[in-house]
C-alpha cells in the first residue's frame, strides 16, 4: 500500500444499477420541473437549503432551529441560536454558497486548492483550527472516551487529498458514485484538524454540482443524513474498521448513499407535488379574504414551517415596516397566522386554519419506498463483526 493508495469504487450488481436508474429517472423528473418556473420555486429552495445546512451541522453535534438556518439562508440574525453555532452555520453556509454558485461551472475541475479553500470558509471564525491546512499530527474520532477511528499518518494527508482529486477529475462512473466515492475519502483520509465530515458531506454535494443534471440544492442528502446520523456512524464504522483500510470494500457505503439518494429523492418530489396543492390553498385564502398577493410567500412560508419576522417579510416584499406590520397584524387577526412574543422579538407561525389543513395532508402521506430494506441490518452486523474483530475483549452487547 502507498501513500497515495486511497478507495475505489465497488463493482455494482444488477440490484445496484436499478436502483441508480430510478434515481436518475427521479432526477430528470425534477429538473423538468425546475425548468418550468413556478411562484413557490424559490420558497422550496429556500427550505431545502435550510434543511441541508441544519442536517449536516447536526451530525457534528450543533444544534439550530429550522428557523434559524433559513434566517443563515437569508443572511439574518439568529433567533435563539449561540455565538459558536451560529459561526459554524455561517461558515457552513459559506461552504455551500460556494458550491452552489461555482462548482456548477462548466469549466470548474476540482483541485487541492478548491478543497483547502473550502475548508477555510467554514472554519476562517476560529483561526486556532487552523483553516485551510492540513493537520501535522496524529488524529483520532472518539466516542464515550474510545478511539473508533485512527486516520492515515499525517504525512500522507498531501498525497492522499491528491489522488482525491485526481479519481474526480477522472473519473467514468457515475456522478453520484464519484460524489460518494469523494466523501468516503475525505471522511476517511480526515486530512484537517477538525470539520473533516462536514467537508466530507460538502465535497460530496460539489461533485454532484459537477454533474450539472439537477441543482446541488435537489440532490444533496445532508438533509437525509442528518435526519439519520446513527445510521451515518454505522455504515461509516462497518466501512472503515477502525483504521485506514482503503483496501476494504466500499460497497455497503456505496448502496447507503444511492439508498438515501433515493429516499432523499422521494422526500424533495413529494413536497414539490405538496407545494403545488398547497400553493391552490393559499390563493383560494387570498381571495376569500381579500388579502394582497404579495402576503402568498408570508403564508407559504408559514406553511412550511418556518418563523416568520417582520424583517423577513420585509426583505421578501420590499415593503416599509409600516405596511409590513399592517399585513403581519391582518393575517394574525384573521387567524391565519399566529402572534407570539413582543415588539422586536415579535415572530408568526401558521395559525390554526393552515396549521391544521398542514397536518392533515402530512398524516395521509404515503411511506416512501425502501429500494434496500435489509441494507442496514446488514451494516450493522458488518459494524458488530469489525469491531469484535478490533476488540475481542469487549462484550458485543456494547456495539448494540
Amino acid at each position: 500500500m502507498t501513500a497515495r493508495t486511497i478507495f475505489q469504487p465497488p463493482r455494482l450488481e444488477a440490484y445496484d444499477l436499478a436502483v441508480l436508474d430510478d434515481i436518475t429517472a427521479i432526477r430528470q423528473q425534477l429538473s423538468e420541473v425546475l425548468r418550468a418556473p413556478t411562484r413557490w420555486q424559490g420558497t422550496v429552495r429556500r427550505a431545502i437549503q435550510a434543511k441541508a445546512i441544519q442536517g449536516s451541522n447536526s451530525i457534528e453535534g450543533y444544534r439550530v432551529s429550522q428557523e434559524d438556518a433559513a434566517a443563515a439562508v437569508d443572511d439574518e440574525p439568529a433567533m435563539t441560536t449561540d455565538r459558536q453555532t451560529w459561526a459554524e452555520i455561517m461558515g457552513y453556509k459559506r461552504v455551500l454558497t460556494f458550491v452552489l454558485n461555482v462548482a456548477t461551472g462548466p469549466d470548474f475541475s476540482l483541485s487541492e486548492g478548491t478543497i483547502q479553500s473550502m475548508h477555510f470558509m467554514l472554519l476562517e471564525h476560529d483561526l486556532g483550527k487552523s483553516p485551510g491546512r492540513y493537520r501535522t499530527g496524529p488524529i483520532y474520532v472518539t466516542s464515550e472516551h474510545e478511539t473508533v477511528y485512527t486516520a492515515p499518518d499525517a504525512a500522507w494527508a498531501p498525497d492522499l487529498v491528491s489522488a482525491l482529486v485526481d479519481q474526480v477529475n477522472a473519473s467514468e462512473v457515475p456522478a453520484l458514485i464519484a460524489a460518494a466515492m469523494a466523501h468516503l475519502n475525505l471522511v476517511m483520509i480526515h486530512p484537517f484538524r477538525d470539520g473533516n465530515g462536514r467537508m466530507g458531506r460538502a465535497l460530496q454535494t460539489l461533485v454532484l454540482a459537477m454533474d450539472q443534471v439537477l441543482e446541488p440544492a435537489f440532490s444533496s442528502i445532508e438533509e437525509w443524513l442528518g435526519a439519520n446520523t446513527a445510521d451515518y456512524y454505522s455504515v461509516l464504522a462497518a466501512t472503515g474498521a477502525g483504521a485506514w483500510h482503503p483496501e476494504r470494500s466500499a460497497a455497503l457505503w456505496l448502496r447507503f448513499n444511492l439508498r438515501a439518494h433515493h429516499m432523499q429523492a422521494q422526500t424533495v418530489q413529494r413536497r414539490f407535488a405538496e407545494a403545488s396543492d398547497q400553493w391552490k390553498l393559499i390563493d383560494d385564502l387570498i381571495s376569500e379574504y381579500d388579502l394582497p398577493e404579495r402576503t402568498a410567500d408570508a403564508l407559504f412560508d408559514a406553511w412550511l414551517g418556518f418563523r416568520l419576522t417582520r424583517p423577513t417579510y420585509v426583505a421578501h416584499t420590499g415593503l416599509d415596516d409600516r405596511q409590513a406590520t399592517r399585513d403581519l397584524t391582518r393575517l394574525s387577526d384573521l387567524g391565519l397566522l399566529s402572534a407570539h412574543g413582543q415588539t422586536k422579538g415579535r415572530y408568526y407561525l401558521a395559525g390554526p386554519p393552515l396549521a391544521q389543513v398542514r397536518d392533515q395532508l402530512r398524516a395521509a402521506r404515503k411511506p416512501l419506498t425502501d429500494p434496500y430494506p435489509d441494507l442496514m441490518k446488514e451494516i450493522r452486523e458488518q459494524e458488530v463483526a469489525t469491531q469484535r474483530l478490533n476488540s475481542p475483549h469487549v462484550p458485543s452487547s456494547l456495539f448494540r
